[in-house]
C-alpha cells in the first residue's frame, strides 16, 4: 500500500529550465513547471509565444537548447507509450491515401510488437475510440472527404486508442463545428474522470474558465501558471499579451459574470 502512494505522487509531467531556439532566436526561455494528474490544462498566450513548440519539445519532437522534460519522473524514451498527441489540422497532409479507420488504427501501433500487425483486440480498441467521437459510420471514408470537424474527431479517436495517460492536443477547437466542440469538450471530461492529464494549446480567451481547471500564460517565459480563479487574471493576461489585447478585462469580467449567475442558478 505505501508502494502505491509513493507511485501515484509522481506528477505526469515536470519541465526544468526548457529553452528552446530556431536559428539562433530564442522561442521559450527557460520554462520551469509541473502539471498534476487528474487535470486539464490550457495553453494560452499570443502568436509566436512558444505554445505549440512547448509541448513539441516535452515530447521530443524539438531539440531544446537546454534543460529537460521528465515524464511520472523518468525519461520520455522510457515512457512514449504514456504519452498521445493531437496535432493541429493545418499540420496533417488530409489528401494522404488513408481511411478514417486505418488512421485511428494507427493509434495502437505503439503497442504492437516489431513485426507484428494489429489483431482483433487492437480493433475493437479502434472502433469503440470512433464510436466515442461519433465517427464510427464514416470508419471507411478516404479522410480526404472529410469535413474539418470530421477530421479533428478522427485524430482525438486516434489518440484515444492509444490508451494514453498523457495528452497534448494543439489547438483541438480551431475551426470546428459546433457539435465537434462539443464532442471534443465532452471527451476532455472523461479522460480527467478516469485520471487522464490533458494539456491543449488553446486559443479562445473567452472559453478558457468554462473549459479548463488551470491555465498557463506563456509569451517565451512562463508568465503564470495555477488555476483559473488565482492565475487567469487581467494583471497576468495583459503580462502575457502586452498591449495586443484591448478585451482583457472585458473578457475576465464577461467570465467572472458568467461564472457568478452559473452559481446562483445553481442554487
Amino acid at each position: 500500500m505505501q508502494k502505491h502512494e509513493s507511485v501515484t505522487t509522481i506528477p505526469p509531467v515536470e519541465v526544468h529550465d526548457l529553452t528552446v531556439s530556431y536559428q539562433n532566436k530564442p522561442v521559450l526561455w527557460d520554462i520551469d513547471f509541473t502539471l498534476p494528474g487528474a487535470s486539464l490544462t490550457a495553453v494560452v498566450g499570443p502568436n509566436g509565444a512558444g505554445k505549440s513548440t512547448l509541448i513539441k519539445a516535452i515530447m521530443g519532437l524539438v531539440e531544446p537548447v537546454s534543460g529537460y522534460s521528465l515524464i511520472y519522473g523518468k525519461p520520455l524514451e522510457q515512457m512514449r507509450k504514456k504519452i498521445a498527441y493531437v496535432p493541429q489540422r493545418e499540420s496533417v497532409d488530409w489528401n494522404f491515401p488513408i481511411n478514417v479507420f486505418d488512421v485511428v488504427l494507427m493509434g495502437r501501433y505503439a503497442h504492437l510488437k516489431l513485426f507484428r500487425r494489429p489483431g482483433k483486440g487492437d480493433r475493437e480498441i479502434a472502433e469503440d475510440a470512433l464510436r466515442k467521437v461519433g465517427m464510427l459510420e464514416y470508419r471507411n471514408r478516404q479522410i480526404a472527404q472529410l469535413s474539418g470537424g470530421q477530421q479533428q474527431r478522427v485524430f482525438l479517436a486516434r489518440a484515444l486508442a492509444q490508451q494514453a495517460e498523457i495528452y497534448f492536443m494543439d489547438e483541438p477547437f480551431a475551426g470546428v463545428d459546433a457539435s465537434t466542440e462539443e464532442h471534443i469538450l465532452k471527451l476532455l471530461r472523461e479522460l480527467r474522470a478516469t485520471g487522464k492529464t490533458v494539456i491543449v494549446v488553446h486559443h479562445d480567451l473567452q472559453t478558457v474558465s468554462d473549459y479548463f481547471d488551470q491555465v498557463m500564460l506563456l509569451n517565451l517565459r512562463l508568465v503564470a501558471f495555477g488555476d483559473m480563479k488565482t492565475t487567469f487574471t487581467a494583471e497576468n493576461l495583459q503580462k502575457a499579451y502586452g498591449g495586443r489585447l484591448n478585451i482583457l478585462s472585458q473578457v475576465i469580467e464577461l467570465s467572472r459574470k458568467a461564472e457568478f449567475v452559473r452559481e446562483e442558478g445553481h442554487e
